[in-house]
C-alpha cells in the first residue's frame, strides 16, 4: 500500500511539473477550444467562445459607482403667464381657448454622498425649480429638498428621505495625474444612466469664466447635455469630481469636459449642511495678473503674483494697510501665481482669524497682517 502511494504521489509530482512548464513556455496549448453548440432544433451550428472576464474591462469600478449616481428631474412654471390666466373665474369662460400652464422641465445628475440622503450637483441644474424629483439607479424615485446652493462653485446640495440608499466612496483628487483613466457617469439627454471612458486630460484649469472659483479637472470622457451633476470616477470607482460644463460650439460633447474636484465639492457640502451657505474669507481687494507687459512697465522683476488693482476702503486689507499698486506675492505662506489662485487662497482662508500677506511695493518686500472678513455672498 506504501508503495502505490509514493507512486501516486510521483506521478501527481509529475503531472504539475508538466502543467506548470506548459503554462509557462506554450500557454495557448491549455486554453479551451471553442465548442460546437446548436441553439435550437433548426439552428445553424456554432462556436461558441468560453465565458471569459473582458480583457481591460472597468465593469468593477462601475458597478461600484453606479448605484449612487441618480438622475435628477426638476420643474417650474412658467414665469412669463398673464396673472389673468390663474383667475378661476376668467378661465371659467375662456379656458377653451387659453394655452394650459407652462411647466419648464430639465433633466440633469447627482451623486449621492452620505446615507443621510445629502445629494451633490450642479447649481443650475436646479436653480430656480419649483419641484425636484429624483430617480435612483434602482428604480426608486422620491422628492428631493434643496439645502443650500453655492453659485460660485455651480455646487448645490438636495437632500431625499430614503431608506438602504447606495453612497459614492470619495476618491482624492490630489493624487490624480494627467493620463489617468476615469469614467464618466449620468443621465445623457435623458436616455438612461450611461457610463463613458476617458482619461484626465488636465489639472487645475481655470480662466474659463465659468465660474468664479475654477479648479477644473478637464476629461475626454464622453459629457452631454443631462449629464450635469453627474460623477467623474476613477478606477477604483471612487469620485473624483462633479461634471459640470463641456467646452461645444454644437452642444454636443468634443472631448473637453470640466469637473469640479471633489474636494471643493466637500467643503461646499460641509458649509452648507453646518451654516446653510458656503463661508469663506474676503480681504477686500481687486487684482489683476502680471503679463510681461506690465512687468516691463512698471519695471518688475518677476512674472507672477496679482497686482493690486483696488482696494475697498475700510475693508480688512485697507486697514492692514495694502494700496493699490502693490503686488500680492504670498498668502498665508502659499505662493500666488495670478488671479485666480490667490482668490482660492483666501476664500480659503477662515473669517476672523489673522492672516499674513506678503506684498511686493517699489521692489520692496513686507508683510503685512491681516484680519480675515466674511465673503459677502454674491448674487445668482
Amino acid at each position: 500500500m506504501k508503495r502505490f502511494w509514493l507512486l501516486f504521489a510521483q506521478a501527481v509530482t509529475v503531472a504539475l511539473a508538466l502543467y506548470f512548464v506548459i503554462s509557462a513556455m506554450r500557454p495557448e496549448w491549455l486554453q479551451r477550444a471553442p465548442t460546437q453548440v446548436a441553439l435550437g432544433p433548426s439552428a445553424v451550428p456554432v462556436l461558441q467562445g468560453p465565458r471569459l472576464p473582458a480583457s481591460g474591462s472597468y465593469r468593477d469600478a462601475a458597478g461600484r459607482a453606479m448605484p449612487a449616481v441618480v438622475n435628477i428631474l426638476t420643474s417650474k412654471a412658467s414665469r412669463e403667464t398673464h396673472p389673468l390666466l390663474k383667475d378661476p373665474f376668467f378661465r371659467r369662460f375662456f379656458g377653451d381657448r387659453l394655452p394650459p400652464d407652462e411647466q419648464l422641465a430639465s433633466l440633469g445628475s447627482g451623486v449621492i454622498v452620505s446615507g443621510d440622503g445629502y445629494i451633490l450637483t450642479n447649481n443650475h441644474v436646479i436653480e430656480g425649480a419649483d419641484v425636484i424629483e429624483v430617480g435612483l439607479a434602482d428604480g426608486r424615485k422620491a422628492a428631493a429638498r434643496v439645502v443650500g446652493t453655492d453659485p460660485e462653485t455651480d455646487l448645490a446640495v438636495i437632500r431625499i428621505a430614503a431608506d438602504k440608499l447606495p453612497v459614492m466612496v470619495l476618491g482624492d483628487p490630489e493624487a490624480a495625474r494627467v493620463g489617468d483613466v476615469v469614467l464618466a457617469i449620468g443621465n445623457p439627454f435623458g436616455v438612461g444612466q450611461t457610463v463613458t471612458l476617458g482619461i484626465i486630460s488636465a489639472l487645475g484649469r481655470n480662466n474659463l469664466h465659468i465660474n468664479h472659483f475654477e479648479n477644473f479637472i478637464q476629461t475626454d470622457a464622453a459629457i452631454n447635455f443631462g449629464n450635469s451633476g453627474g460623477a467623474l470616477v476613477d478606477t477604483n470607482g471612487h469620485l473624483l469630481g462633479i461634471n459640470s460644463a463641456i467646452y461645444s460650439q454644437t452642444g454636443g460633447s468634443v472631448g473637453i469636459g470640466f469637473a469640479i474636484p471633489v474636494s471643493t465639492a466637500k467643503k461646499v457640502l460641509d458649509s452648507i449642511v453646518e451654516h446653510g451657505q458656503v463661508v469663506r474669507g474676503w480681504i477686500g481687494i481687486e487684482s489683476q495678473d502680471i503679463t510681461p507687459e506690465l512687468a516691463e512697465s512698471f519695471g518688475l522683476g518677476r512674472s507672477s503674483g496679482a497686482i493690486i488693482a483696488g482696494v475697498v476702503r475700510g475693508g480688512p486689507a485697507d486697514r492692514a494697510g495694502m494700496r493699490p499698486g502693490d503686488i500680492l506675492v504670498a498668502v498665508g505662506g502659499k505662493n500666488v501665481a495670478n488671479t485666480s489662485e490667490m482668490l482660492n487662497l483666501i476664500a480659503q482662508l477662515e473669517p476672523g482669524d489673522k492672516a499674513p500677506l506678503r506684498i511686493l511695493r517699489k521692489n520692496r518686500e513686507s508683510t503685512l497682517d491681516v484680519t480675515v472678513g466674511k465673503r459677502p455672498r454674491q448674487p445668482q
